[in-house]
């Protein structure tokens, strides 16, 4: 069934199954959030942002004030600051790190962001920081579809002043001071993706129609998430079409992962922000992400991704690709690992030493001969072709929606 597989694409494999969760005790009594800001959950610490929100979060590591680096970690599509991110805590402990795991909006105990946009995304986290780690640097590692808040952070808050006691005087410093992307999703909207590399790839086309669907369609995909009739999101749990070997021993050993309920997915509120998220990350971008330029110049601060080789939710030719247009990004490769590597404790640890010492381990180091570009003539596609050929699909779907 088409329709069938155009939404299992979409909630499964570019989603929901970038981190996935066990129920927890906080999960399983944890109502869902609310906009009013005097519903304050017991269930976990939050902070206030100057639009009323609350967000919700979570600390693990060393006590913040014995901590020699801070990170924050920044969940995917479907999972939240309850995610799995397997670094060992003697780790944690030899290098002095502090985690910040966080519910972004409208997840778990944080409460929606009806004008959910990269900006905002970007916004919430340098919120946290601000209120949880003031006046210290801090490092951001983002996951799957987790990615597209941590772009908008590079983006946007590389450089930000900051002011010291003296009211006299100002001074701008890197706050944010190293950012890791691990299998970052691949927005096919892009517009400096080539098309060698893309017009032949079966996910463009399926998130395409899956961005519409979530857009022009909202009650249909609604109603199919949540119906009985047909099998949804819950034939992809274990589907080897789309995860990896390793992922799917990761699967086996997780008895209690499941894709989004249906239970959960009956509250419209609930269902209305992941659509939302979705539809931030898959839809047009105010930037181009392969066009920007280095935000540490000195080199003190450092930019990472981490892809694995057999990971069939997101491409690693297309990977390799956005790594040589980008080449201030330290580029990792797992030979054997899938979406999942946020599951590998041996990964999970190589991506901190990475980003915190600017260590380069050796066994993650990508093929040389793996070179995607091999002398294509690449330019940084800017705006009126592609520009007018998106707003011509655009009318295209409004008129599908209006029929």
């Amino acid at each position: 069934m088409v329709f069938g597989r155009l939404l299992g694409f979409m909630m499964g494999c570019l989603g929901l199954a970038d981190s996935p969760t066990q129920p927890s005790i906080a999960e399983s009594t944890t109502q869902t959030a609310s906009t009013d800001s005097s519903k304050v959950s017991n269930a976990s610490p939050r902070i206030r942002l100057s639009d009323g929100r609350y967000l919700a979060y979570r600390e693990r590591g060393v006590p913040k004030n014995k901590s020699n680096y801070r990170v924050i970690v920044v969940h995917g599509f479907g999972s939240s600051k309850e995610m799995h991110f397997l670094v060992p805590q003697d780790v944690m402990d030899e290098l002095g790190i502090y985690l910040l795991l966080f519910d972004r909006a409208g997840y778990g105990d944080s409460d929606p962001n009806p004008k959910r946009s990269l900006k905002s995304e970007a916004s919430d986290i340098q919120e946290l920081a601000d209120q949880l780690i003031s006046g210290s640097k801090f490092f951001v590692i983002g996951v799957s579809v987790g990615s597209y808040p941590t772009w908008s952070c590079l983006k946007r808050i590389p450089h930000r002043q900051v002011k010291s006691h003296f009211k006299l005087i100002q001074f701008f410093a890197f706050q944010l001071a190293g950012v890791a992307l691990v299998v970052p999703f691949i927005n096919y909207r892009w517009p400096s993706l080539p098309r060698h590399l893309i017009d032949n790839d079966y996910r463009k086309n399926l998130s395409r129609w899956a961005l519409l669907i979530s857009r022009y369609a909202p009650a249909l995909l609604h109603w199919y998430m949540t119906q009985k009739l047909f099998p949804s999101s819950s034939v992809l749990d274990r589907n080897p079409k789309f995860f990896s070997k390793k992922d799917m021993e990761v699967l086996k050993n997780s008895p209690g992962y499941q894709l989004l309920s249906r239970n959960k997915l009956k509250d419209r509120a609930l269902f209305d922000s992941h659509r939302r998220d979705f539809i931030a990350a898959f839809g047009k971008w105010d930037f181009d992400p392969l066009c920007l330029s280095n935000p540490f110049p000195d080199n003190k601060s450092l930019v990472h991704i981490w892809q694995g080789c057999e990971d069939k939710v997101v491409p690693v030719q297309i990977q390799r690709f956005v790594s040589e247009k980008l080449p201030w990004i330290h580029y990792h490769e797992v030979p054997d690992g899938g979406h999942f590597l946020v599951y590998d404790s041996a990964v999970c640890e190589a991506i901190l030493r990475s980003l915190v010492l600017g260590e380069d381990p050796p066994l993650y180091r990508p093929n040389e001969s793996a070179s995607i570009l091999n002398g294509y003539p690449y330019r940084c596609i800017r705006e009126p072709i592609i520009e007018r050929a998106l707003v011509r699909l655009d009318k295209l779907a409004r008129n599908w929606s209006a029929d």
